[in-house]
């Protein structure tokens, strides 16, 4: 997946440390990138290593780097639920990374705020989020989205993604039941979704919705073709945390399939809408928006507050001014 988005951007890696094993744990993953990057830090010496996100190897890059007492830049920084068991393990992640950090590149005025209350007082900086900046790039280039046999035209498509570990179980089959009625409820919708690699998020989705004529269960798709679809649907449902960010920038509105979010700008905007897992309101959540062409509005209307697209720029002469 990340090889995609590296090709999408003509990106090639330097450095591999092919960490990935099958039914790897976080400790595995925690244990194989500290150690591959102790090595490779050792050995390039950089001036300073920019981790980006919540992921546990953001985590582990800035906790190696603290290491060999490298300066931290932590991109997209700040971003909180207060749940530090949701999203798992990515709360802990950030808050974690935060203590590291030597300078922080924060979104918004709110994340900015959550990192002063977690006691940073020093190296702050209000950017955007780069998220944004890649949304445009690819959006400009207009790329298409081609399943075969869904029908953009015919169909109001909804476009899901779900991978959360707070949602494997229980959770993920009442989403699939809630796209089953949806899909019942409005025979003109149509669902697309693009499924993990992990079988544990996988196979229970397929279960429950291969059958579907309607839903269109497809392999990941690559970022262009993300935006494309994102461009073309009708409305987001999902558990993603950037597609809160990106959507909006392309006048979609957001369901949030969680209980918590660490973007609560995109619900206070009125981009997004947190629904949770609970079927029932996840379908009235989703049939207000189906039917009621002003609340679908209201929502598509909002203006994002994520960023303008210049946020790379602003952190590379952050970066070139706390070295000057």
């Amino acid at each position: 997946m990340v090889a995609q988005v590296m090709a999408l951007f003509n990106l090639s890696a330097d450095y591999n440390l092919d960490i990935m094993q099958p039914q790897q744990t976080l400790s595995d993953i925690t244990c194989r990138s500290l150690k591959g990057l102790e090595s490779l830090f050792v050995e390039m010496q950089p001036d300073m290593v920019i981790s980006q996100g919540d992921t546990t190897t953001a985590f582990a890059a800035a906790l190696a780097a603290f290491y060999q007492q490298i300066p931290v830049g932590h991109v997209e920084a700040g971003l909180r639920t207060d749940n530090i068991l949701n999203p798992f393990p990515e709360e802990a992640n950030r808050r974690l990374v935060s203590q590291i950090a030597t300078l922080h590149f924060a979104p918004t005025k709110t994340s900015v705020k959550n990192l002063k209350t977690s006691g940073v007082v020093q190296g702050i900086h209000q950017t955007g989020n780069t998220v944004i900046d890649a949304l445009l790039t690819v959006a400009e280039k207009a790329p298409v989205c081609e399943v075969p046999g869904l029908d953009w035209d015919s169909h109001r498509v909804i476009l899901s993604t779900v991978h959360r570990r707070e949602n494997w179980g229980a959770p993920l089959k009442d989403i699939a039941h809630s796209f089953l009625e949806i899909l019942e409820r409005f025979p003109d919708t149509a669902l697309l979704l693009p499924l993990h690699r992990n079988p544990t998020v996988r196979e229970p989705l397929k279960a429950a919705l291969d059958s579907h004529p309607r839903a269109f269960l497809v392999e990941p798709l690559d970022y262009a073709q993300l935006v494309g679809a994102m461009k073309r649907c009708y409305l987001l449902l999902t558990d993603s945390g950037g597609l809160q960010e990106e959507a909006p920038g392309l006048g979609k509105p957001v369901l949030v399939l969680r209980e918590t979010t660490e973007r609560p700008e995109a619900v206070k905007s009125g981009t997004a809408k947190l629904v949770g897992t609970d079927t029932t309101t996840v379908v009235k959540a989703a049939s207000e928006l189906l039917s009621d062409e002003s609340a679908y509005l209201k929502m598509a209307k909002a203006v994002n507050p994520f960023g303008d697209g210049q946020a790379a720029r602003r952190i590379a002469e952050i970066v070139t001014d706390y070295f000057a």
